[in-house]
C-alpha cells in the first residue's frame, strides 16, 4: 500500500507527470493513426465499388455528372492521407507541423470548390471559399519562407 502511495506521489513530480502525459499523447496518436488507416482502406473500397458501379450503370452522356462525386471521393482519400501524415509526423517528432495542417486545409477547401454545384450556392459562399483559399495560401507561403530561412 505504501508503495502505491509512493508511486502516486512520484507522479506528482512535474517531470514524471509530463512523462506520463507524453506517453498518453503517443498512445492516442497511435490509436488515431490505426483508425485513420481503417478509414482510408474503407474509403478506397467505397471509391472502387462506386467507380465500378457507375462505369457500368451510368447512361450514355450522363457520366460527367458522376465525375464530380468521383473527384470528391478521390480527394476525401487524399485528405485522409494528409491527416495520417500529420499524425505520423507528430509521432516522429512530437510536434504538430503547421505546414502540413495548412496543406491539408488547402486540399479540403479545394475539394469543396471542385465538387461545388454553382447552381445551388450563393455568391457569399463563393467569396468565403475564395477568402479561405487566399488566407491559407498566404499562411502557407509565410510558413514555407520562414522554414527556408532557418
Amino acid at each position: 500500500m505504501r508503495r502505491l502511495f509512493r508511486k502516486i506521489g512520484n507522479l506528482a513530480n512535474d517531470e514524471n507527470f509530463m512523462h506520463l502525459i507524453e506517453n498518453i499523447e503517443v498512445l492516442v496518436a497511435k490509436v488515431l493513426s490505426l483508425a485513420m488507416v481503417v478509414v482510408i482502406i474503407a474509403a478506397i473500397f467505397d471509391l472502387g465499388f462506386y467507380l465500378i458501379n457507375q462505369l457500368f450503370t451510368s447512361p450514355y452522356g450522363k457520366f460527367h455528372q458522376v465525375l464530380f462525386t468521383i473527384f470528391g471521393l478521390f480527394l476525401n482519400i487524399l485528405i485522409a492521407l494528409e491527416i495520417l501524415e500529420n499524425i505520423t509526423a507528430y509521432l516522429r517528432k512530437h510536434v504538430v507541423h503547421v505546414e502540413l495542417v495548412i496543406v491539408t486545409s488547402l486540399i479540403a477547401v479545394a475539394r469543396k470548390i471542385i465538387i461545388l454545384d454553382l447552381e445551388k450556392v450563393t455568391g457569399v459562399t463563393i467569396i468565403g471559399l475564395a477568402v479561405a483559399v487566399l488566407s491559407l495560401s498566404i499562411a502557407y507561403w509565410i510558413i514555407r519562407n520562414s522554414n527556408v530561412k532557418h
